[in-house]
């Protein structure tokens, strides 16, 4: 159990562990102090033990780890059994007897914990773990109450770095290997150990080589003492003068629960909350530390309107009337489909929703993209079989047709990683390079950019029974067709993203099309990126869609009637607008959140568009290069200072919290959407976000019955559609009053009608829980929404062009550091991204006739670049990679967003 290198396929995909043992029976018995409990065969002692009320101390035990029994302070008694056991690496079995609080235990917790404290620093008032500290808890609560140890403790130099945000101080570590086996087990990145003997023993980093995760944050979180601090956080606050909420990160489209906390109106960290479904405790560097960037001092905190060429503050009112008099004047001038909106990806799903109406219903336009045409397609997203990340871990095998999950979904890569490799979950790469999870697979099928659709059909054919011919194609169909073990009913996954932004989405769409037709267990992952972007198209920030994944065409009588008026035709997605922008026939932009420039993969397109488009209103929090463009600027709330809900990628509802107030006077963008309705004679009102969300319950048909009430009270979020996921639903106990909601059975396949007044309110005292119950929002009589969209699987696609041989095809795609504004305005973060560099296989670095890190001419149809060259043996021959967005010039710069794919001319400048 000790080897962290050891599967653990053996073991239930979730927590607590369970250890196989003899046959026996499913239920046991188990005595606790006096008391017996019921537990299952092969659960840990430990666990048991606090699942029924008593809490056996521990510091190396970590419920998402191997037991190791390394500090011995969960030693307890068992009869028949000599000596004490480590109540963390035993499992319980029926008949057992365990003392936890006998006097001889109580010696041996005490003798643990003096040994312990013996070079421990008495420096607890200067400590940052001081107040939250497992080890001060638990010398309290079990210790000796005084030290025998009288001689010189062991001193160290410290602080001293081990990555570029976490600071070691080896007097405080008690080797407990909570950080070591996190970096072995749970993020596959093995650079910190231990070293040394006896007191001598400490953790290091090998030489010439930090520990460069992109998870090394966990390892503070996780450790018991204060030896372990982040940089960021280091001496900012005690835990007593905290605030703390409980919300969701929206840095990336995985949506991990954390727990946000301020002081003197500042947020000071975020810290991880185990959510089962969702991110098991863990985050990533970027989304723990970028909180910095809402108190940067680029923030734009009041609003501005360009006079005499020049960006101006003004007052709010005075900022509303001059964006709605050119919206309204370009409407005027060319009609309603001369106004176009991109972006939405990073606000709320309550502003998504009330921009989609603003442009739909108040403005008439449909010309409205989320996107930037980086993800894809909404009838994709929002019409195949969609999974849920925990399917990753049930599932009878995963297909990834996907970016570097590492780089752009860390924590999604922690599940699908924990499935593959501690699972045992066949695990089917498709992909053009070698990325974060390849050296988890199976089976891996290396194709040339731009050929997705090819590998999927041939892997179709082969499932069905055709050899192909292809190795790689005939063991991943194999695999696929032999999936057995405990999940060999469970769906086949196929995690599906845009891999490349430097070829179409074409490509992508129609491989999911291929992966469609094996059968009704596929189901589909999709892997966005952007914080909130299935959110904003579930909420209609899309051409051709209405809110609640209904199509324009199969929701226009239902939203007539809810809005007033809907757009009569589909619109033009972020390529089509921007060329039309180009063309001259936009003659308004909105900007939400969205800086185009470096968000758009064909910056030159970007650029033209926006210097053609007469009008342009930008919302957001920072003057972005595309803002700077803008006629008026109205600043948003971001995170942690506006309270609402986002969506993640597989269509999970989770709410946000306020922790904080903004400096200035940003708006959150529901409200600017809605102030903007105003002027243009539409009275919504709508004063708080909950009655945003109640409307979006209301009207809306993919959230149905997901309302203010339930968001408050569901535990992880609610998963769309509700009611095909009633059971995944858990809440928290009732604390006031709530109407227009009524009860169910826990059985979903028992039924309850809804109450004709819509009103569930419980009579005091009344338990939720009680009688197998729970509280469920209820519809509106009447409601007859339109159906929900399902996609049809057609797909045209254009050709794929032939590969020059004289030319290396592009692979474009994000690593988690970049230019974003998230990380540029973050102090902590904004050194971390890596710059454009070129990528090539070692024989195309040797052919071109340039050293490793010298320079290169790279050519396409767009321009020139001149960058610097590396060699990368992830990197297939033939294949280039350059990171997104990166500080400077780079990939958007070579990018054409109308080619199928992109291929690069690569010249030496010797």
């Amino acid at each position: 159990m000790g080897d962290r290198d050891q599967p653990m396929s053996q073991w239930p995909s979730t927590h607590p562990f369970v250890i196989p043992v003899a046959d026996g029976p499913d239920e046991v018995t188990v005595t606790i102090d006096g008391r017996e409990v019921k537990a299952r065969r092969g659960e840990l002692l430990i666990r048991v033990a606090q699942d029924h009320g008593t809490y056996i101390p521990r510091f190396c035990y970590h419920e998402r780890m191997m037991p190791v029994g390394m500090c011995r302070m969960c030693l307890v008694e068992v009869e028949g059994m000599r000596g004490f056991q480590i109540s963390c690496a035993t499992p319980v079995a029926d008949g057992m007897v365990v003392r936890t609080a006998s006097d001889d235990v109580k010696k041996v917790q005490d003798g643990v914990l003096e040994f312990l404290l013996i070079n421990h620093p008495l420096d607890c008032p200067v400590c940052d773990r001081g107040g939250e500290c497992p080890l001060q808890d638990q010398t309290l609560a079990f210790g000796p109450g005084e030290s025998r140890f009288v001689e010189e403790k062991r001193h160290f130099t410290k602080p001293i770095p081990i990555s570029d945000l976490v600071l070691l101080d080896r007097e405080r570590c008690i080797q407990c290997g909570r950080c070591t086996r996190f970096a072995a087990e749970i993020a596959g990145d093995p650079l910190i150990d231990f070293g040394g003997r006896g007191a001598a023993t400490e953790v290091i980093i090998f030489p010439g080589e930090p520990f460069s995760s992109h998870f090394s944050g966990n390892i503070v979180q996780i450790c018991p003492v204060g030896a372990l601090t982040a940089k960021p956080y280091r001496f900012k606050a005690r835990p007593w003068d905290l605030n703390s909420a409980e919300t969701s990160c929206t840095t990336c489209a995985v949506g991990c629960r954390g727990a946000l906390d301020a002081s003197s109106n500042r947020l000071l960290r975020l810290l991880g909350v185990d959510s089962e479904p969702i991110n098991h405790g863990w985050l990533c560097d970027k989304g723990r530390f970028s909180y910095e960037h809402v108190h940067s001092w680029r923030r734009v905190r009041s609003p501005m309107i360009r006079k005499e060429g020049e960006m101006v503050e003004c007052s709010w009112p005075e900022a509303l009337d001059a964006a709605a008099a050119g919206l309204a004047g370009a409407i005027d001038q060319n009609g309603t489909g001369s106004v176009a909106l991109l972006g939405g990806a990073r606000g709320t799903n309550e502003d998504a929703y009330l921009w989609s109406k603003l442009a739909k219903s108040v403005l008439g336009t449909d010309h409205v993209d989320a996107q930037f045409a980086d993800g894809l397609p909404a009838e994709a997203v929002l019409g195949l079989p969609g999974a849920t990340i925990a399917d990753c871990e049930r599932a009878s095998a995963i297909v990834l047709l996907a970016p570097d999950l590492k780089e752009e979904l860390p924590v999604l890569y922690l599940r699908v990683k924990r499935a593959a490799h501690d699972l045992r979950i066949p695990l089917i790469d498709i992909s053009a390079r070698d990325h974060g999870l390849s050296r988890y697979s199976s089976a891996t099928v290396r194709i040339t950019p731009g050929e997705q659709a090819t590998a999927a059909q041939k892997l179709a054919n082969a499932i069905a029974g055709a050899v192909t011919g292809d190795q790689q194609i005939d063991a991943a169909a194999e695999l696929l067709r032999a999936a057995d073990g405990p999940n060999a009913d469970g769906p086949i996954v196929v995690i599906i993203g845009r891999a490349s932004l430097a070829e179409s989405a074409d490509a992508t769409v129609a491989a999911a099309a291929e992966l469609l037709a094996i059968g009704d267990r596929v189901r589909f992952l999709p892997a966005l990126r952007r914080g909130n972007v299935r959110g904003a198209l579930e909420l209609g920030l899309t051409p051709g869609f209405l809110p609640g994944r209904v199509s324009l065409d199969a929701g226009r009588d239902w939203f007539t009637e809810q809005w007033g008026t809907v757009p009569a035709a589909p619109g033009l997605g972020a390529i089509g607008i921007l060329g039309a922008a180009r063309d001259g026939a936009i003659g308004a932009l909105v900007l939400l959140g969205a800086d185009v420039i470096d968000d758009f993969p064909d910056r030159t397109l970007a650029r033209a568009a926006l210097d053609a488009t007469p009008f342009i209103v930008a919302v957001g929090a920072f003057l972005t290069e595309s803002a700077e463009r803008a006629d008026v600027f109205l600043p948003t709330t971001v995170w942690g200072e506006q309270a609402g809900t986002t969506t993640n990628l597989e269509g999970r509802v989770l709410r946000l919290a306020q922790t904080v107030s903004p400096d200035g006077t940003p708006m959150p963008g529901w409200r600017i959407a809605a102030e903007l309705a105003v002027r243009f004679g539409v009275d919504w009102d709508l004063e708080i976000v909950e009655e945003v969300q109640d409307e979006i319950a209301r009207v809306a048909p993919g959230f149905a019955g997901v309302d203010a009430n339930l968001i408050r009270r569901a535990v992880d979020g609610v998963v769309l559609p509700k009611i095909d996921n009633e059971a995944d639903i858990e809440l928290t106990p009732l604390r006031i009053p709530l109407t227009n909601a009524s009860w169910e059975p826990i059985n979903p396949a028992a039924s309850a009608p809804v109450a004709e007044d819509s009103v569930g309110q419980l009579a005091d005292g009344d338990d939720p829980d009680e009688g197998g119950r729970r509280l469920i929002a209820a519809e509106p009589t009447g409601f007859c929404a339109p159906p929900t969209y399902v996609w049809n699987g057609k797909v045209e696609s254009a050709a794929v062009p032939p590969r020059d041989a004289y030319a290396l095809r592009l692979v474009a795609g994000h690593l988690l550091y970049d230019a974003g504004s998230t990380v540029t305005e973050s102090p902590s973060l904004s050194p971390l991204a890596p710059g454009s560099v070129l990528l090539v296989h070692r024989s195309d670095r040797e052919r071109i006739g340039v050293d490793d890190g010298g320079e290169v001419r790279v050519t396409t149809t767009r321009g020139s670049l001149t960058l610097p060259v590396c060699t990368d043996d992830a990197t297939p021959q033939g294949v280039a990679f350059l990171a997104f967005n990166q500080p400077g010039a780079g990939a958007g710069d070579l990018i054409d967003a109308a080619e199928p794919v992109t291929d690069l001319r690569v010249e030496s400048l010797r």
